[in-house]
């Protein structure tokens, strides 16, 4: 058993510093007390061993992580800004998130949220164009963006994807993206596809007399991603799409340094380290980190349909993304995000448009309200259900409920009997 006077790792006097990134993590020890998992935690994820090694030297202790505060198995460790090379989340990742996951002291271990200090977040890029940038592009002052995902996610020929996509644009939504699978796949070449639909995208602008956006997935190794991102310029796109899960940061970065295009991110995989309460890290983590790294849009769920997480967890993301500092609270660190630009939020996963009048209540206009099959699930087709979308966005800024502006909107009206009555 190690005594309370080894655990170098913990000083419950400390303060952190403007200097320091502070973690807060939720440990659940294995075989050993509270004290002991959480000093082996902080070590581990700074400059100790599991053992004292004869090549330490004084200067090396000062680096030294401190958790700072325990409450329950809610904890807080602080680190020295000088351990972490500056716009690089891979590095920060494998220090705060790396072997401490592994470990056999933790049954249990779960990073909640980072406060970054302003030198270090000073070094990333961030966002390039933000919610003001998009809203300039597309021409769209102060209501949610509508926004849809090809569907099916993945079997169509070019031709019916470009289809699709143009039929949702006429139909009303502002902005159609590839699904985080769809890459280049033979039935649907990358370079195929990005040429058709982006004619599309041209011939729905021309018929509507809207500004249109397609977030086209680039995702792939390093140097064939910047080459798709390179000809979707050429082709006259505002917007790249980017798995940034799947792809990884570095791929993140590499992307936001070389491509001037605004940069949708598709938070695919996050499930299998987010969704277990004990264990893995927040999506609120993920957030945080790609604001940092320039991500311009970037999925936080709904609070509602089909995918997990609750009002409070997509509320307080939400606000970690489009506020210029946030406060504490139990699940979240304050920081001051020292003018990186806020990100657009993105609700899609199972919606249709009687969910719009809930997320526009609990998330604002700042939002981009993504439908799939709750707009091409439409009893009369794709262009009809991106039109109920645009009319339940419409109703909502009114004042109006559904129900009432339905009586005019047949689109609207048709969705809602369709898909019955939103239960939250």
């Amino acid at each position: 058993m190690v005594r309370e006077k080894e655990f170098a790792f913990i000083d419950q006097s400390y303060r952190p510093t403007s200097n320091d990134l502070v973690c807060l993590f939720r440990v659940t020890p294995d075989g050993m007390g509270l004290k002991e998992a959480v000093n082996n935690v902080a070590l581990e994820s700074s400059v100790g061993t599991w053992t004292p090694v004869s090549s330490n030297q004084k200067y090396v202790n000062k680096l030294g992580a401190k958790a700072f505060a325990i409450s329950g198995n809610w904890v807080k460790v602080a680190y020295p800004q000088e351990l972490f090379e500056e716009n690089s989340i891979s590095n920060i990742l494998s220090s705060v998130a790396g072997n401490v996951f592994g470990m056999k002291c933790v049954k249990g271990l779960r990073l909640e949220d980072i406060k970054f200090p302003k030198k270090l977040l000073k070094s990333f890029a961030g966002p390039r164009f933000g919610i003001e940038g998009y809203r300039k592009i597309l021409k769209v002052k102060d209501r949610p963006l509508v926004g849809t995902i090809v569907k099916p996610k993945l079997g169509l020929k070019t031709k019916d994807h470009a289809k699709v996509a143009y039929e949702a644009w006429v139909g009303g939504c502002d902005l159609v993206k590839d699904d985080e699978n769809l890459s280049s796949q033979k039935f649907n070449p990358f370079e195929k596809r990005a040429v058709k639909t982006l004619e599309a995208c041209d011939k729905a602008a021309e018929e509507t007399g809207e500004k249109k956006g397609y977030l086209c997935n680039v995702t792939a190794e390093a140097m064939r991603m910047l080459s798709r991102a390179d000809l979707l310029k050429e082709l006259g796109s505002k917007f790249v799409m980017h798995d940034i899960i799947t792809g990884g940061f570095a791929s993140l970065e590499t992307l936001r340094q070389n491509c001037k295009l605004g940069i949708h991110a598709h938070r695919a995989m996050h499930g299998a380290f987010t969704e277990n309460p004990n264990h893995g890290l927040s999506m609120m983590c993920v957030a945080d980190f790609a604001r940092m790294a320039g991500v311009d849009s970037l999925h936080i769920g709904t609070g509602i349909g089909k995918m997990r997480g609750g009002k409070r967890e997509v509320k307080e993301i939400d606000e970690e993304m489009e506020s210029k500092k946030v406060g504490k609270t139990k699940h979240r660190l304050a920081q001051d995000w020292n003018g990186l630009k806020p990100v657009f939020a993105v609700c899609s996963g199972g919606i249709y448009p009687g969910h719009v009048p809930y997320l526009m209540k609990n998330f604002g206009d700042d939002i981009i309200i993504q439908a799939g099959g709750g707009c091409h699930g439409h009893p009369h087709g794709t262009k009809h259900g991106a039109t109920a979308m645009r009319q339940a966005v419409d109703a909502t800024m009114k004042g109006e409920t559904l129900e009432h502006y339905g009586r005019s909107h047949s689109e609207l009206m048709e969705a809602m009997e369709f898909w019955g009555k939103v239960r939250f």
